[in-house]
């Protein structure tokens, strides 16, 4: 089992930035990806960033040039760098993590862009 706890959620205006961060902890051996989801009411959740074995990164295309997906492996964390919000990025944001993704979930933040 892997536990996954994120911080860094809450309301900032449209152009502005937010870290998330997402603490592992358990069979932190097992983790070969960590990664970001996004689910806005009414939508689907959809994979936002991945980092695989800690160097790879891949993002959606709505997000790519705004966000920043990176991993401390010293402190088993990964964060959600994002600048430049628009409101559309408004929604729960999870942290998953596992051999492959999706594996295990976070418990959500949620993130509030406001125009």
């Amino acid at each position: 089992q892997v536990q996954l706890v994120e911080s860094g959620g809450g309301l900032v205006q449209a152009g502005g930035s937010l870290r998330l961060s997402c603490a592992a902890s358990g069979l932190i051996f097992s983790i070969n990806a960590m990664g970001w989801y996004r689910q806005a009411p009414g939508n689907q959740r959809e994979l936002v960033a991945a980092i695989i074995r800690g160097t790879s990164t891949n993002y959606a295309d709505s997000v790519k040039g705004r966000f920043t997906i990176s991993r401390d492996n010293a402190k088993n964390t990964v964060y959600l760098q994002m600048n430049s919000l628009k409101p559309e990025d408004t929604a729960v944001y999870y942290c998953n993590a596992g051999t492959r993704l999706p594996g295990y979930w976070g418990q959500g933040t949620q993130v509030t862009v406001s125009s």
